[in-house]
């Protein structure tokens, strides 16, 4: 399983319900990732997209306490044990874990590679954050080099579970 984030030099990854910044390029990149594949998400990642609707061409499972949420087009799961029961009927290179922090955070112990957009600034205000992967057991497997699209500098970055 793998997780994909952008974060900025501090690790952030967003405030108040959304991105820290619009890069096209990357949304192009995240979209060319996880196309044909499974994202897992949380409640208010979901309600972050466009009329709260699930990713177009993608299977999309929700991890959210509330068991009465019902959204056409997505798979809700209420804990940790159902989403590895629904999950494991797809291959796990499949599998990318798309937000927010504290789905991020719950399933980090269980990916294998994460595909870090790094974005070099730091963002005015910012209320969730990605765990430092470079303070840990992850290592860089692969760097794209710099980058640069609406005035951002950035790298695509891949970690591998030591």
């Amino acid at each position: 399983m793998k997780i994909i984030v952008a974060v900025d030099n501090e690790w952030n990854i967003g405030n108040k319900g959304d991105l820290l910044f619009y890069i096209p390029d990357d949304l192009k990149f995240f979209r060319s990732k996880t196309i044909e594949k499974v994202v897992v998400m949380g409640r208010k990642t979901l309600e972050s997209f466009p009329n709260s609707k699930p990713l177009k061409n993608r299977i999309n499972i929700v991890l959210s306490r509330n068991k009465d949420l019902e959204v056409e087009g997505a798979t809700f799961v209420s804990d940790i044990g159902e989403l590895k029961d629904v999950l494991s009927q797809y291959n796990s290179d499949d599998i990318y874990v798309i937000g927010g922090e504290s789905i991020y955070t719950a399933l980090l112990p269980l990916c294998d590679t994460a595909i870090i957009t790094h974005i070099d600034t730091v963002a005015p205000e910012a209320d969730k954050k990605f765990p430092r992967l470079d303070d840990s057991e992850w290592i860089l497997s692969d760097d794209s080099g710099e980058k640069e699209c609406n005035g951002y500098k950035f790298r695509w970055c891949e970690y591998k579970r030591k």
